[in-house]
């Protein structure tokens, strides 16, 4: 009986070595793909719903200091409750009544860069709509031509998610300080625009101005006494950015520029707030 095991067991023990031997010379199987690091969520500037809006985070490269919100000792000249502009630092302040200001970073597009003296805050908008002026229309219709009727309040409006008015003597000076998804733009001088700052920022600016807040440019003296040069000036011009009119005007663009509703669905659902997608 014992004469019968041994050789099974032999016989056992080789194919176990043979199985061995077959394996160490397998090639070993690929590594797992390493997972990929999450990304930095700068306080203040992460994802939000606003109005029912789905705002998406900054992303930090955007915001490498002096590119982001920031409670400052103020240096300036102007009185509490007062917002200045510095077009030169690309800077705007509000100025607290303890001596200090928040500092936003702003981009100056090219009607800002006009922007001179004084005027107040004549009116407020939340997730205001667009329209080309009728200057833009008459010197460049080839870029304007398309957006003739306007671009209702939404994710794709160009003024972004909060509008303040500059108006002189009870009028509208058609300058505006407004929100921007032209991420690239703030910090610099861009193509076209008033005083635009990231949606994040103006919805900030938005919720601590008053109608009738007095609104101040900083001269270009000003700005480099008080910045110095290492500020003034900052940011570099930019060349033109033209958006294709599909892009914000087509069907996926007009699909995609809905409300979140607090339930979780969407006008698109039929199943949510009755309320229309432009508020």
């Amino acid at each position: 009986m014992s004469d019968l095991i041994l050789p099974r067991m032999m016989r056992a023990f080789v194919s176990a070595l043979l199985l061995a031997a077959a394996a160490a010379c397998a090639p070993a199987p690929p590594p797992a793909p390493p997972t990929p690091p999450a990304p930095v969520i700068v306080p203040g500037y992460g994802p939000m719903i606003d109005n029912g809006y789905e705002l998406p985070a900054i992303p930090a490269r955007y915001l490498v200091e002096p590119n982001r919100r920031l409670l400052v000792r103020y240096t300036g000249d102007v009185p509490a409750n007062t917002i200045e502009i510095d077009p030169y630092a690309k800077f705007l302040y509000y100025v607290n009544d303890d001596g200090t200001a928040m500092r936003y970073p702003i981009a100056v597009g090219r009607e800002g860069k006009s922007l001179r003296g004084t005027a107040t805050i004549g009116r407020k908008e939340e997730w205001p709509g667009w329209q080309p002026t009728a200057n833009m229309l008459r010197t460049e219709p080839e870029v304007y031509g398309a957006y003739r009727g306007g671009i209702p309040g939404g994710l794709r409006s160009p003024l972004g998610a909060r509008a303040l008015y500059l108006y002189r003597g009870g009028r509208d000076t058609y300058y505006r300080i407004h929100g921007t998804n032209d991420l690239q733009s703030i910090g610099n001088s861009g193509s076209a625009g008033c005083i635009r700052l990231f949606n994040q920022d103006v919805i900030d600016l938005y919720d601590r101005v008053k109608i009738g807040t007095k609104v101040v440019i900083r001269s270009e003296e000003d700005s480099l006494r008080l910045e110095g040069p290492d500020y003034s000036p900052r940011g570099v011009e930019l060349p033109p950015t033209i958006i294709p009119p599909e892009e914000l005007l087509g069907p996926e663009a007009v699909a995609a520029d809905h409300k979140i509703y607090e339930d979780g669905t969407t006008p698109a659902d039929g199943t949510g707030s009755s309320a229309g997608a432009n508020g």
